[in-house]
Order: C-alpha cells, then sequence, then structure tokens
C-alpha cells in the first residue's frame, strides 16, 4: 500500500462478486524447487465461501507443484483494481462436481473428455483477500486515470483487506 492510501475493510460478498466477475485468472503456486510459478486459468465456479474451483492437468509440473505446497495465490484484475486471494489448494476426486462444472471450453483441453485420466479437480479454499482499487468500480477508476494524466495529480485509491 503506496503512502496516502486509505486502508479499510472489505467484505466477503464484495470479494466474492469481484471473484465472479473475472473470467481469467493467475493461480501462483510454489514449485519443487521453491520457486514461484503463476499461471492463467479459468475459474469454474467462486462459491459463497470465496473458494474457487478449477480443471488442473495431473500429469503438469504446476499440478506437481500443487500436490507437494498447496499454499497458493490468485491474484484478479481489471480497469484499476486488482484482488489478491491467498489460499490453499485441496485435490478433490469428485465424479458429480466434474459433470456440474464440465462445459466445451474445459472439453479443449481434455482429449479423453470426462473421463481423461489427465483431468483433475481441484479446489482453492480461501483464507484472506486483499482489493487495491478505485472507489466506485471501473467508470470511475477510467475518469479517475483520465483526470490524473490530464492534471499531473495521482488518483485517489484505496487498500481493503478480509479474512475469509
Amino acid at each position: 500500500m503506496s503512502a496516502g492510501t486509505p486502508k479499510s475493510d472489505i467484505s466477503q460478498e464484495q470479494v466474492v462478486e469481484i471473484m465472479r466477475g473475472e473470467r481469467f485468472v493467475m493461480l501462483t503456486s510454489i514449485a519443487v524447487d521453491g520457486a514461484l510459478h503463476s499461471h492463467p486459468m479459468t475459474p469454474q465456479e467462486v462459491t459463497d465461501d470465496a473458494d474457487v474451483w478449477f480443471f488442473v492437468g495431473l500429469g503438469t509440473e504446476q499440478a506437481q507443484a500443487l500436490q507437494s505446497n498447496p499454499q497458493v495465490n490468485l491474484s484478479f484484475a481489471h480497469l484499476g483494481s486488482w484482488l489478491s486471494v491467498a489460499g490453499r489448494v485441496e485435490f478433490v476426486d469428485d465424479r458429480a462436481k466434474i459433470d456440474e462444472l464440465w462445459g466445451d471450453d474445459v472439453a479443449a483441453w481434455y482429449d479423453g473428455g470426462k473421463d481423461d485420466p489427465d483431468l483433475g479437480l481441484v479446489r482453492v479454499v480461501s483464507e484472506s483477500a486483499q482489493f487495491w482499487g478505485q472507489p466506485g468500480g471501473k467508470a470511475s477508476a477510467l475518469a479517475s486515470i483520465v483526470k490524473a494524466r490530464v492534471s499531473g495529480e495521482r488518483p485517489k485509491g484505496q487498500s481493503a483487506t478480509t479474512e475469509l
């Protein structure tokens, strides 16, 4: 948080709303060698508890990293605002949940369909979230950025945190 940026709280409902509004997220995990790796992912579902469901290839280095260290960070970004969610991954073996979340966008990644042996299902159990952004949503953020560029003043921003 930069100097002069007010800090406040953000509700779980606000966090969930932001998470549900983004189609893509960066999932950062800790590799077996300790390095941080980020991967673009598509959330399949965001629950009211701010947990996030993803499909993952079980034979990938990403899955190996998640199995060896389940601590992750999810980064959501949109015009003028950013949300960082800390959590832990749980691998879930649930045929009904795979059926519920399955769609054509997922099928493109798994040649064997829902029965592909490489298909894995994970849930990120969210623990905390931090938000940085412009008050008033996207339109207000854009106006604030344009005004700042014209006037030379810094745009107003805020930071907020919550335990989930």
